[in-house]
């Protein structure tokens, strides 16, 4: 099959990332909506991850979700050595610190433990793409 019959026929991932950022949005349970976008991103190579996530999202996302997007994408970005889409600079922090959990006992651990875009971004949890618990 043609190039350009796979093209008309299969979404790109570009495509399907602004899709499942629009079900992000509208999320009863955004964990699983995350899982999607880790499994969509994961096996990309640095090149197509550039083009996958080359758009900002084309929806409006909570200022959480918004920056651990940004986060996600940055750490698959360094993971690849390459640069992460210039749109995520534009994300500005959360004011206050956000938590993977709410046990006092564990923030610590994430304090220490959260990949750097996350900390950067004042999110604090113990697992990102390419990792589940």
């Amino acid at each position: 099959m043609s190039e350009w019959v796979l093209s008309r026929v299969l979404p790109t991932a570009l495509e399907t990332f602004q899709a499942l950022l629009r079900e992000l949005s509208q999320a009863a349970r955004p964990g699983l909506v995350l899982a999607e976008i880790d499994d969509l991103l994961a096996p990309l190579t640095g090149e197509e991850l550039v083009r996958a996530v080359a758009e900002p999202p084309r929806v409006k996302l909570t200022p959480y979700w918004e920056n651990y997007l940004a986060a996600t994408i940055e750490l698959a970005a360094a993971r690849r050595r390459t640069r992460p889409p210039a749109w995520t600079e534009d994300v500005g922090p959360l004011e206050a610190p956000a938590f993977g959990s709410s046990l006092e006992s564990l923030r610590l651990h994430l304090l220490t433990r959260a990949p750097a875009p996350f900390r950067r971004r004042n999110i604090f949890v113990d697992s990102s793409i390419g990792d589940r618990v």
